[in-house]
């Protein structure tokens, strides 16, 4: 595994691919700043990992708990990898059926979110004209299926968003829209049941993903990647 002293905010730390990465990147040597919705996950983080990694509790459709999230991390320095991991997967059901509370749910953290976060940490990174940014899609941002169309929207739209960035961005910097592939999480869970375990499991995937994520860089600007083997 790479060992670079890399410091990385990661979204969506406390549970799922998020919590596996987080375990695989601060065994590589880096610093993570992480961050998760629930106060207790949070605050295990915090006793298993203490200093220099920092964890908080935001919800990434609240822009103060963003902005003081990043007014905490920031004064350290800026990122050297940002990873917007945060999401949710919309209760499987046909187009029409599906309640407009949770078509806007689903864009508020998928979408909205990840904007948020990227708008308080992209100025720092942009500013010493470095880092990478990694926004996690989903094979369903590229292709689709029935019954998660609200769940495909948000990541067709995260693909969209980051090639524009992409092209947005100076010279050294990268970012990068990220299909993790098939894992065993609670999400695949709402959708496929107990087929989910079928999949590897986040620990197994994350020893392909962490090396693979550390090793981006400036020359994968706009990519949409897979994990290798995902």
């Amino acid at each position: 595994m790479l060992n670079l002293k890399r410091r990385i905010v990661l979204t969506g730390a406390t549970r799922g691919l998020g919590a596996a990465m987080l375990e695989g990147f601060i065994a590589s040597g880096a610093i993570v700043h992480g961050c998760g919705t629930s106060s207790a996950a949070v605050e295990q983080l915090k006793q298993a990992y203490p200093g220099p990694h920092t964890f908080h509790v935001v919800d990434v459709t609240d822009s103060a708990q963003i902005k003081q999230w990043a007014d905490s991390v920031l004064p350290e320095g800026a990122p050297d990898l940002l990873i917007n991991n945060a999401a949710l997967i919309n209760t499987p059901a046909k187009l029409w059926d599906l309640p407009a509370s949770e078509w806007r749910r689903m864009f508020d953290v998928n979408v909205l979110g990840m904007v948020e976060v990227l708008c308080v940490f992209l100025p720092a990174m942009v500013a010493q004209q470095k880092g990478v940014v990694v926004n996690f899609s989903s094979a369903w941002g590229r292709t689709t299926s029935a019954d998660v169309s609200a769940y495909c929207a948000t990541k067709f739209a995260v693909e969209g968003l980051t090639r524009s960035l992409a092209q947005e961005l100076p010279k050294g910097m990268a970012a990068v829209a990220l299909n993790p592939g098939i894992i065993a999480t609670d999400m695949l869970a709402q959708v496929f049941g107990a087929g989910a375990s079928a999949y590897p499991t986040p620990a197994a995937w994350a020893k392909r993903s962490v090396p693979y994520i550390l090793g981006l860089g400036a020359r994968d600007n706009g990519a949409s990647a897979d994990v290798p083997g995902g």
